[in-house]
């Protein structure tokens, strides 16, 4: 009898320790949480967000629990579709807690090789056209995010009030970027319904962009640039080429407005980068699943006006007002 307790208390007590190293193994689990970053190219927008993601989640989980790590693995394609593939392979592969992709072909690129792993999306214009999700209501998939779309009507409209003759609104965007044709559609749709003239030029590579700027000089009253991975790392040969012909540019963000524009009504990146952090926050913590996590958009919009480069083109930068 006494053999049969013995053995009875050894078995239990060596239960128990497994038990206790089982539960000291998960909460050794909780306290780091692995992050993956994939950006297509590095530009002051899509960089503003990145920052904003990182210093929100580090917040937010701080202030749930300060012993929890977050170790970050980013990447950057340097806007090379081959590097863009290689890095979405190795971040899907890597035990990763949740991905961040900023911009639609890096948002894509991870789609494809995960559906499984949670994704969190930002400056992506369109998500459900993108082929990410089913619908922004109720994505329906491992991906949810954030969308970059701003008010281009607002936008167009702000131009027209620095414009000072009647020659066409020129517009600037990269044909290869499907978040770029969806605003120039919004684009034509608003010069129809408000009689104005275009003067549409598409580019595909920065080597080009000087070129269509200077040709633009003197046939347009002002130019417009939707959000545009292209465009906005080229913004500082735009400012410059569009500072010496005297012509207003409008934005479809603010920081592609402080590297050249003249002015926008758009959305912050930071701020949208912050926004999609507390939607990964809710994944990583509350255990949220991101097929039943809507679709947001910017919670904030705000008229920047580039002071310099207003007065350089002749403009009273107090008279740019709110659209």
């Amino acid at each position: 009898m006494k053999k049969t307790l013995i053995s009875l208390l050894t078995i239990t007590m060596a239960a128990l320790v497994l038990v206790g190293c089982s539960n000291s193994t998960s909460a050794a689990d909780k306290k780091n949480l692995n992050v993956g970053i994939l950006q297509v190219v590095p530009h002051g927008s899509l960089d503003a967000a990145r920052k904003g993601f990182k210093s929100e989640l580090n917040k937010e989980v701080k202030a749930h629990d300060k012993s929890i790590k977050i170790n970050y693995n980013y990447q950057n394609a340097q806007g090379d579709q081959s590097n863009l593939n290689s890095m979405a392979q190795q971040l899907t592969q890597k035990k990763n807690d949740l991905i961040l992709g900023i911009a639609t072909p890096s948002a894509q690129s991870l789609a494809k090789k995960t559906k499984s792993t949670p994704i969190v999306v930002t400056a992506v214009t369109n998500l459900q056209s993108a082929g990410l999700v089913k619908s922004d209501e109720k994505p329906g998939t491992n991906v949810t995010g954030t969308k970059d779309l701003g008010p281009v009507d607002k936008q167009v409209k702000l131009l027209t009030t620095m414009t000072k003759n009647n020659k066409p609104i020129g517009v600037l965007y990269n044909s290869s970027e499907e978040n770029s044709v969806l605003q120039i559609k919004m684009v034509k749709k608003y010069a129809k319904n408000h009689n104005l003239k275009l003067n549409i030029v598409s580019v595909t590579s920065t080597n080009d962009v000087a070129s269509a700027v200077s040709g633009m000089d003197g046939k347009v009253s002002g130019i417009y640039i939707p959000t545009d991975n292209l465009m906005a790392s080229s913004m500082k040969t735009i400012g410059q080429k569009a500072r010496a012909a005297k012509l207003p540019v409008v934005t479809g963000s603010i920081e592609m407005a402080e590297d050249g524009g003249t002015a926008t009504y758009g959305i912050n990146y930071n701020d949208l980068g912050k926004q999609t952090a507390k939607m990964a926050y809710k994944i990583l913590i509350d255990k949220k699943k991101p097929q039943d996590m809507p679709v947001e958009t910017s919670h904030t919009l705000r008229l920047y006006i580039n002071k310099d480069n207003a007065k350089a083109i002749g403009i009273n930068p107090d008279q740019i007002k709110k659209p």
